[in-house]
């Protein structure tokens, strides 16, 4: 098989156009507005934190501005941190947007958040959510942080790194849980009194 230097070259600026598309800034399709609400999060969205809505089954974009993300009452948060340049986190989000969906709501006083930078806090436009890459020192993509907050703090946190399947989220998630609620019964005060 002969390859002609006119096919070589094209090749190259086939595959150098592609990796400049990769490597640049995403273009961003929607004004950074809180509130604005959205089926889906991905590279076109502005970076910030994003709650799902399950009534309205959308995703809102609730802070642009603060230090970092915190639990805002009792109870489970599954917080997805996205890169809208990581190939991988697009690979996820063929699991996360149904698990959330469709399963999501089993999960007692769960709320479900998406954190997106471009590329982790060194890209990102929106000071809390780059604070809350920092905070929680997430250095994965994607990384799943699961935190269990009981009277205002943080009782239990964990980490999962990489592309789950639906199934595997639902088992970590289920685990965790378990955890948390044996960690606040043996906390003082934590527990049923039987008197």
């Amino acid at each position: 098989m002969k390859i002609s230097v006119s096919s070589v070259i094209t090749m190259d600026d086939e595959v150098f156009e592609l990796l400049k598309k990769l490597l640049s800034k995403p273009e961003k399709k929607y004004k950074p507005e809180v509130g604005l609400e959205l089926d889906t999060i991905g590279p076109e969205s502005p970076n910030g934190i994003y709650v799902y809505d399950e009534k309205k089954e959308r995703w809102v974009l609730k802070y642009l501005n603060g230090e970092f993300f915190q639990p805002w009452e009792d109870g489970l948060f599954v917080v997805y941190f996205d890169n809208a340049k990581c190939p991988a986190c697009r690979a996820y989000d063929t699991y996360w947007y149904p698990f959330v969906k469709l399963i999501g709501s089993t999960f007692r006083n769960a709320h479900y958040v998406i954190i997106l930078c471009d590329w982790f806090a060194k890209e990102c436009d929106s000071e809390i959510a780059r604070g809350s890459f920092q905070k929680y020192d997430v250095h994965a993509s994607p990384t799943t942080l699961l935190l269990y907050s009981s009277n205002g703090k943080i009782v239990l946190q964990d980490k999962l790194e990489g592309v789950k399947r639906m199934d595997q989220l639902a088992d970590s998630i289920q685990g965790f849980v378990d955890k948390a609620l044996k960690t606040i019964e043996l906390q003082p005060g934590g527990g049923s009194s039987n008197s």
